[in-house]
Parts: C-alpha cells; structure tokens; sequence
C-alpha cells in the first residue's frame, strides 16, 4: 500500500515537473516571440517588427547597388529604432527581389506569400491584391485566412512596374514623387500603345515633341499600366474588396485608372509599401 503510495506519488510528482517545465518553456517562448519580415527589393529594402501578433514598427530604406548590405542595414535601423537586441528576435524571414542576399534570416519566402499574409493581416476582408513593385507587379487571390489562391505575375517585362514609371519620369524631366498628382490635372490621356519600356519611351518622346501635355502624358501611362495590371489580374480573378500594395500604391494616378478599368474603389493602406515586409513578419510567428 505504501509501496502503491509512493509510486503514485512518484508519478504525480514527475507528472508536476514535465507540465512545470513545458510551463516554463511557453513563458520563455512568448517573451521572445518577436520576429522580423524583411522585404528587400530593387528600388527599396523594408522591414517590420511584430511581437506576438501586433506590428511594433517598420522602416524603408532605398536598396542601393547591393542588395546584402540594404538587408543587414535595414534590419540594424529597425531594432536599434525599437531599442531592441538581436538577441531578443525569434526569427527573421525575408522576402523581396533580394531575398537570397539576407544573411541575418532565418529563412527566404516568396514575396506573394508574404503580401497576401501582410494585406490579410491590414484587412482580413481583402480577397485580391494588387502588388507593383520596382521590376514586377502581381495579382493575388486570397482565401479567407490569407492564404494564396491563385496568382499571376509578371518578372519578365519592366512594363507595368515601378521601374517603367522611373523611365518615364526620367524622359519627362518630372520627380516621380510628382507623377500621381500630374496626372490628375489631365483633361485627355495620351494613348500610348506600346507595352514594352523602350517603345513606349520612344512614344511619350515623340508625344512631347508634338506639344503634348505632361498631364495627358503621365496620364496615358497610368492607363497604359492599368490595363496591362488588370488584364493580369483578370486572369486570377478578381474579387472585392480589392487592396494595392507596393511602393507604386503610393501613387494616387495609377490608383485612380486601375479603379476606372476594374470598376470599384481600390483600398489603399498607409502600410502598402511595407506590406511584404510585414506578411513576412507575421509568418514568423506563425512558424
């Protein structure tokens, strides 16, 4: 009986320690459950900070000529703007162009993953997404948890992307930043027809040469883009509520014609161009 006593003693006791231990454990793992999503792409490097699923803040940084030292960089500027250590982060993803060149993550995943998750997590409502980006643009179908349904993309032409719009403003001798509030003052987009970056450029020169407005112009481009973007779209699917996400979200003119050819309002997040980087983030959580 006592023998009984004691082993049942015995039992209770281990039995005490494990759910002790495994107590312990989860403590130790939820205070250092913040994670880093770091999107590196051509023009910009982003980065956010998440701690058990709330965004604790992010940074954009311009990427340079080497994709390596923006993603160092860009992670160095985010915690030091936290005030945390390296030693306090969980796990780091990156994702982006230059993904592959993060040596501080933990892991690499495509960035359509990571927009669908980050535009989940700014609106769970959110069943398509639009991303341009500075060398690609792509058209996400969500489920209802942010996981990705269908996509297309386009990484094989500069057309439609954040670098045509640089070329653009470069042969218009307008700031880019300019672009979007151009636009709206035109009373009739030029045509351009051309979906190739060189051509086009040859056709927003000789549209100038003709006396054309810059207004018309730039507007003729965003509509140039529109319908290569929305036609990719199309492809997948478009369901609403639509959201943009990508550094080019921050231009209201091509906002403004992908709405007039999809034919409903596009939602806008003040996080669109960190998006990525936040969906990243939030994956290593999850992980």
């Amino acid at each position: 009986m006592v023998q009984g006593a004691g082993a049942a003693g015995l039992a209770f006791s281990n039995t005490l320690c494990t759910r002790r231990f495994a107590l312990c454990a989860l403590r130790k793992r939820d205070l250092r459950m913040i994670t880093v999503g770091i999107d590196v792409g051509s023009i910009t490097a982003k980065a956010a900070v998440v701690k058990d699923g709330d965004l604790l803040g992010d940074r954009v940084i311009p990427t340079g000529y080497n994709a390596r030292n923006a993603g160092q960089t860009i992670f160095e500027n985010i915690i030091q703007d936290l005030g945390l250590k390296q030693s306090s982060i969980a796990k780091i993803i990156a994702t982006g162009y230059g993904r592959k060149s993060v040596t501080v993550a933990d892991k690499s995943v495509t960035e359509i993953t990571c927009h669908a998750l980050g535009a989940h997590y700014l609106n769970p409502a959110v069943r398509s997404v639009i991303d341009i980006g500075g060398q690609d643009s792509k058209a996400i179908a969500l489920d209802d948890t942010g996981g990705v349904r269908d996509f297309a993309m386009n990484d094989k032409c500069a057309a439609g992307t954040g670098r045509f719009l640089e070329v653009m403003a470069r042969a218009l001798e307008v700031d880019l930043d300019d672009f979007g509030n151009f636009s709206l003052q035109a009373d009739h987009p030029a045509k351009i027809s051309s979906l190739c970056t060189v051509f086009a450029e040859s056709e927003v020169i000789s549209l100038i040469s003709k006396g054309e407005r810059r207004a018309n112009i730039i507007a003729g481009i965003h509509d140039s883009i529109a319908v290569r973007v929305v036609a990719m779209a199309n492809r997948v699917g478009v369901k609403k509520p639509v959201m943009m996400t990508g550094g080019v979200a921050k231009n209201i003119g091509v906002i403004k014609a992908l709405e007039k050819k999809i034919g409903d309002k596009i939602e806008v997040s003040a996080k669109a161009q960190v998006t990525g980087a936040i969906g990243a983030a939030l994956l290593a959580q999850k992980r």
